[in-house]
């Protein structure tokens, strides 16, 4: 993922938002209503964040069950089985972000790409990771080099995992999360530098697309109560960017190659992903209002 060094605008906005609806006073006179409510909201966001937890420990799992078949894959020579698993592997990494790329040093293990590594003043000897099999994989069309690289990502995995098991999920890192997904696909991932050697960058996506999406859904219940309005707009969003998807995969799992893509299809992307950011960033107000 790539990661950028600023807080972006709509993450900020979001994050403002949640405080001025927490800090505005409550315009009833039944202190005790307000209570209930309230209880009655934080019960709401116990169930979301346990349930988001849960989700992200999903994914982890399935991450770590499909990495390892991979690696398999690797040592047995296999390399265009494991070009065709690749992405589809990835994907439950970057649903997962929010949370998973919280903890720093596992991710930089995991998900960084070359660019991202070097500009954190180290060399490309201690580079590891998916993308470090990747650039094997389709620069130099082997896998032999790929076994002891995929034997520390299982192991790294595996450790994120019980890092995420000891986790509190807050449901604001919930709320930025999901805009920061799309951010990442129109602001980084639309210019294809992510999987610079495989340009699978459709699978990157739609994963980041329906991470964001999950979010949204759990979040939901609690956002139709002040603002039904958004819900319908966020729901036709997504459905726009899904159908754009759509329309770029070649079966029921896969998809074209990013350099396959025309620069409208590229530019009809970004503007959809862009405008349902828009409404996305706006979640917070679900603080307000009953």
């Amino acid at each position: 993922m790539k990661k950028l060094g600023f807080v972006l605008l709509s993450s900020a906005l979001l994050l403002t938002a949640c405080a001025n609806n927490q800090s505005k006073p409550s315009n009833t006179s039944d202190s005790s209503k307000v209570t209930a409510l309230s209880e009655d909201k934080q019960k709401m966001l116990d169930k979301v964040t346990a349930e988001y937890k849960t989700f992200v420990q999903e994914q982890i799992d399935k991450l770590l069950t499909d990495t390892e078949g991979f690696v398999k894959l690797l040592k047995e020579g296999k390399l265009e089985e494991a070009k065709k698993v690749y992405p589809l592997i990835r994907m439950s990494y970057e649903r997962s972000e929010p949370i998973a790329e919280s903890f720093g040093e596992s991710d930089v293990k995991i998900d960084f790409r070359l660019a991202d590594y070097m500009d954190e003043n180290k060399t490309e000897e201690g580079w590891s990771g998916f993308h470090r099999i990747e650039r094997i994989l389709w620069e130099d069309n082997t896998t032999k080099g790929t076994e002891s690289y995929g034997d520390q990502l299982v192991n790294d995995i595996k450790e994120l995992k019980a890092k995420i098991a000891t986790v509190d999920v807050d449901y604001k890192v919930m709320l930025t999360g999901a805009v920061d997904l799309l951010n990442e696909v129109a602001t980084s991932k639309i210019t294809g530098e992510e999987e610079i050697y495989s340009h699978t960058d459709l699978y990157d996506f739609r994963a980041n697309i329906e991470g964001a999406e999950k979010i949204f859904q759990l979040f939901k219940p609690l956002l139709e109560k002040s603002d039904a309005n958004l819900v319908k707009e966020l729901e036709a969003d997504f459905k726009s960017v899904n159908s754009l998807l759509d329309k770029h995969m070649t079966d029921k799992e896969h998809y074209k190659l990013y350099t396959d893509l025309t620069k409208e299809d590229t530019k009809e992307l970004s503007e959809a992903v862009t405008k349902l950011g828009e409404p996305l960033s706006q979640m917070g107000k679900f603080l307000s209002g009953e």
